[in-house]
């Protein structure tokens, strides 16, 4: 259901109740960044993820979130002092920004902003929403490296007055640490976001941002000697299209009146292609409990991974399929997943559980991580189900035709 004026008129008041005052450097702040310190060139990405954290931890309606994220960051001037400290340079001879008076400058300019809007707040959005289910678990690993992204009101988010319509997923398998996937989540977005060839050619635009992401983490990991890597599945809705870009195992599956479509060839070691690829550059493909790059990695393409590049590549593969209104959802997922539920199983366990929910998609995301566990996934597991058509209509075997789902959606994670 669409929520309208006066659930965000109650959010803004509620969240104003709770801070009665700007948070300051001083007091409690409703949330802080994961840095000491961030580059210029990520500051976007890190303020945008810093206010969706906040925003949508108090179920902020997602269209009035991305609003108030986006003229949060407008107001966050370059001339802004909390943007022009520390002098302090890396190695790269960049000026590193301190995280704490960045993160009580900014909260301070989102907290203006909610009061400015409380009354009479920004319009509702027009349109059924882009129902999400999403559930993520650390299983029986000792951390958890997945992350996911979920942003169904893109076109607000970034300011876009353009069409078509836009929504935003992705699934990030980190290892050897979370730091990568971290900074995939909060970066790769406003990469694409700001590509020049979105509107034109948006597959390119997501393996452009794929491209970006990945030198800007291998140069943060230079900086703080980070060794960690993540894998990568994106997808963006725009219009009648949807298109992917991935590096790595996590996979991203179409379902269409039931049946299970393949978008995407995962990137693994003994793909023959990829197997070619690493030894033409001197590096070897070798079999040690699974086939690996080098004897290390089982995968072949990801972010980060700084010592085993260029062997291990950050360049994305793209496809885009075009929507008819006869696709059900999207499944993202990472390999813990998959490794133990093949995709048709998939779509056959949605199914199973919107007629148990009488076609509700709450719990659809928690029932497909459940069935990966019992079939004998001990990986951590993220399952992210975006429908494209009503849930309901799925059940009752509605026919295409009827008004497909518009965006904007739920509130992102």
């Amino acid at each position: 259901m669409a929520r309208g004026p006066e659930d965000e008129r109650t959010f803004l008041e509620a969240f104003l109740r709770e801070f009665p005052a700007p948070p300051g450097p001083g007091g409690p702040l409703p949330g802080k960044l994961r840095d000491a310190r961030v580059a210029p060139d990520e500051v976007e990405g890190v303020l945008v993820e810093l206010a969706l954290t906040v925003l949508g931890s108090r179920d902020a309606p997602p269209r009035l979130a991305a609003s108030l994220t986006r003229a949060a960051v407008d107001q966050l001037t370059p001339a802004d002092p909390a943007a022009e400290e520390p002098p302090e340079p890396d190695p790269d001879d960049r000026v590193l920004l301190e995280a704490g008076p960045l993160q009580a400058r900014f909260l301070s300019k989102l907290w203006d902003v909610c009061r400015q809007w409380r009354a009479p707040g920004p319009p509702a959005a027009p349109g059924r929403p882009l129902p999400i289910s999403v559930h993520a678990i650390r299983n029986s690993r000792r951390k958890m490296e997945d992350r996911h992204v979920a942003l169904p009101a893109f076109n607000q988010l970034f300011g876009l007055a353009d069409e078509p319509e836009r929504a935003y997923l992705a699934v990030f398998d980190g290892h050897g640490g979370a730091d990568a996937a971290d900074f995939a989540a909060a970066q790769l977005h406003v990469h694409l976001a700001r590509h020049p060839d979105l509107g034109t050619d948006p597959a390119g635009a997501l393996r452009a941002a794929f491209r970006l992401t990945d030198d800007m983490f291998l140069r943060k990991a230079k900086r703080e000697g980070l060794r960690s890597g993540s894998t990568g599945v994106c997808a963006l809705l725009a219009g009648p299209a949807v298109h992917v870009a991935w590096l790595g195992d996590s996979q991203v599956v179409l379902v269409r009146r039931g049946e299970a479509l393949t978008l995407m060839e995962p990137h693994r070691p003994e793909r023959q292609d990829e197997k070619e690829r690493v030894e033409a550059l001197g590096g070897f493909v070798s079999y040690v409990d699974c086939w690996r790059v080098n004897g290390t990695l089982a995968v072949s393409r990801a972010i980060g991974d700084a010592s085993q590049k260029p062997y291990v590549s950050g360049e994305a593969d793209s496809a885009t399929r075009e929507l008819s209104g006869s696709e059900d959802y999207l499944l993202l997922a990472c390999d813990g997943f998959f490794d133990a539920v093949e995709p048709q199983e998939a779509a056959e366990l949605v199914r199973r559980h919107l007629a148990t929910s009488g076609g509700a998609e709450a719990g659809v995301a928690e029932g497909l991580v459940a069935a990966a566990r019992e079939g004998g996934s001990g990986d951590n597991i993220t399952v992210l189900v975006a429908f494209l058509r009503d849930p309901r209509d799925l059940l009752a075997g509605g026919e295409p035709g009827e008004a497909p789902v518009v965006f904007p959606g739920p509130s992102p994670p």
